[in-house]
This record gives structure tokens, C-alpha cells and sequence, in this order.
């Protein structure tokens, strides 16, 4: 059996101009957590820890995303001065809250009589009665009907 030795260089975190570069790209095209670090040639722990020891990477990342929203913003806000009207219900929507109305009005214009409102209450009782003896009548085993009938 053959014994090898695997070489082992750990990789130095540091933020370089290139490497903070990278993340500003990244954080500009909206990516975030692991798919910006490992977009930025990092893998995400990499990312993490160098972000909580060099406060320069995680301000490379907010630029970056703030920088981004900005041109978003500005192309949004150009189509809707150029006559874009989703565009424009998109910036009122998001941006400023705007809620569009909505209100449902049911009108019923119609007069109801106490007395003939109890009547046919009444009825409805007369006709559960009658359904429900004629029900009874009907679940009786066959002897004990011809015993009533005859």
C-alpha cells in the first residue's frame, strides 16, 4: 500500500481591489448570501468570515446593491416618463404605497311585510311537519303499517 501526501495551502482571505470588485458586481446584479460569494470566486464561509473581519467587503456589497437599485430605478422611472403606464403603476405601487380603489356598493331596495314574512314561516313549519311524520310513516317496518291502516 502506497502513501501519498496531499498538498494543502490554505487560502489567505483578503480584500483585494479585484476581490471587493467582484463582490461590489455581484451585489450590483442583485445577487445575495452564497450565490454572491461564490459569483465573486469565493466560497460562501470565505465570504462570510472576511466580510465580519474587513468591514471594506460588506460596504463593497451594500455600494454595489445600492448602486444597482439606483440604475433600476432610473430606467423604471424613464419609461414611465416616456409613456410607460405599467411602469408608471409599478413606481406608484412599490415605491409610494399607492393602492388602487376598491369598492363594492350593494344596493336592495326591497320592502319586507312582518305578515307575510310569519305566514310563510308557517308554512315552511306545516310542510317540515307533514315531510318529516311522512318520513316516520315511511321508516316503519311493513307489519306495524297494515296494523295502523286496518
Amino acid at each position: 500500500m502506497s502513501v501519498f501526501s496531499i498538498p494543502y495551502e490554505p487560502r489567505r482571505l483578503q480584500a483585494t481591489e479585484a476581490r471587493l470588485e467582484a463582490i461590489y458586481n455581484a451585489a450590483r446584479k442583485g445577487l445575495r448570501g452564497d450565490t454572491l460569494a461564490l459569483a465573486a470566486g469565493m466560497r460562501p464561509t470565505e465570504f462570510r468570515t472576511l466580510c465580519e473581519f474587513d468591514p471594506l467587503a460588506a460596504l463593497a456589497e451594500e455600494k454595489g446593491r445600492a448602486d444597482g437599485e439606483l440604475e433600476m430605478a432610473g430606467v423604471l422611472y424613464d419609461a414611465a416618463k416616456g409613456g410607460d403606464a405599467k411602469a408608471a403603476l409599478d413606481i406608484l405601487k412599490h415605491t409610494h404605497g399607492w393602492v388602487a380603489k376598491q369598492a363594492v356598493t350593494v344596493e336592495v331596495n326591497q320592502t319586507i311585510s312582518i305578515t307575510s314574512a310569519l305566514q310563510e314561516a308557517q308554512r315552511r313549519v306545516i310542510e317540515g311537519v307533514a315531510e318529516a311524520a311522512a318520513t316516520i310513516e315511511d321508516a316503519k317496518p311493513y307489519p306495524e303499517r297494515i296494523r295502523a291502516d286496518g
